[in-house]
């Protein structure tokens, strides 16, 4: 199934191309965005992969702000087989409460059972869990950390595959999120790792929803600057996977009334009002509820045409030209 992430950086898909003729005035908001965002102040060194570190403090946020989270996708990683670590996986999950004696999901875990373990235990967990997702939703897992492990490791193995400088970093992320996050989160209801009714259509999952705010957590480390420090930066596609969330939202079930994205390495939370967002992306006041019909229809019908004729374009152009003799 293809997912909201690759679909708004391909600016073929009917997705990504219904996003911007849909909301064209993006420039206002990101230059907004920049500007009160500021600069770096959390930036890894060269020995940090970055791909899995944006997961793992991912993770860790989960845990701070949900009492309940789900880490369901780690055991449907462990349990693809794509990596010889079952025995260390399934021993670290069931550590957590997350899996059955049989191996099996056992629904969420309680992060407040484990308050008393170490900053550098949360880090490693989370990293492992990252590790683990990447099994169920990498293309290709060749070069993962995980084929380090064996069939009879165990989860202290899989717990030493963040090295120290990841783990500090890490801890650094955390730090910065109690202090610029957690005080600015609405109170209320919260989920994280949910999916929407068009999650069917097309696969996506929100990082957190509380008091009706969808937040997206960013770890990317923005543009470099002479000087050495990094700037933020708001792309489009970080623009479009938010209204995408929100539109695949078909019923209005989580009943959102704001976005927010929070950039893990600036530790700044910025939210937008949904309604005053989508009217300035678009120059115009929307009705949101027509608009999540017209993208259930581009999501339904338009995407996989599209990805129908990709297939066929690319089996004619892989296939060898016949000449005649």
């Amino acid at each position: 199934m293809p997912a909201l992430t690759n679909e708004v950086k391909n600016i073929k898909s009917p997705v990504a191309r219904w996003l911007r003729a849909t909301f064209p005035h993006h420039h206002d908001v990101q230059a907004d965005y920049r500007e009160a965002a500021g600069l770096a102040r959390v930036l890894p060194s060269s020995t940090v992969a970055l791909g899995t570190q944006g997961a793992a403090v991912d993770w860790w946020l989960r845990f701070l702000i949900d009492p309940t989270p789900s880490v369901r996708l780690a055991v449907a990683g462990l349990h693809t087989g794509r990596a010889p670590c079952e025995r260390a996986g399934l021993e670290l999950l069931h550590d957590l409460g997350a899996v059955d004696d049989d191996g099996n999901h056992a629904g969420p875990i309680r992060p407040a059972q484990f308050r008393e373990r170490s900053d550098e235990w949360w880090a490693r967990m989370s990293y492992a869990l990252a590790l683990l997702v990447e099994l169920y939703r990498a293309a290709r897992v060749y070069g993962s950390r995980l084929t380090q492990l064996g069939p009879d490791s165990r989860a202290s193995d899989l717990l030493g595959l963040a090295n120290d400088d990841e783990v500090a970093d890490l801890i650094a992320m955390r730090d910065l999120a109690v202090e610029q996050l957690l005080p600015g989160l609405p109170s209320g209801p919260v989920a994280t790792g949910s999916t929407f009714e068009g999650s069917v259509d097309l696969n996506a999952d929100a990082d957190l929803i509380v008091g009706g705010v969808l937040v997206d957590f960013k770890a990317t480390q923005g543009r470099a600057r002479p000087d050495g420090s990094r700037a933020a930066g708001l792309t489009r596609a970080d623009i479009d996977q938010l209204l995408g969330y929100v539109l695949l939202d078909y019923s209005d079930d989580f009943a959102l009334h704001s976005v927010a994205i929070y950039a893990v390495r600036y530790g700044h939370y910025a939210a937008w009002p949904l309604n005053s967002l989508c009217a300035e992306l678009a120059g115009r006041p929307i009705d949101l509820a027509a608009m999540r019909q017209e993208f259930a229809q581009v999501v339904r019908v338009e995407l996989p045409n599209y990805r129908r004729a990709s297939i066929v374009e690319g089996h004619r152009t892989r296939s060898p030209s016949i000449r005649p003799t």
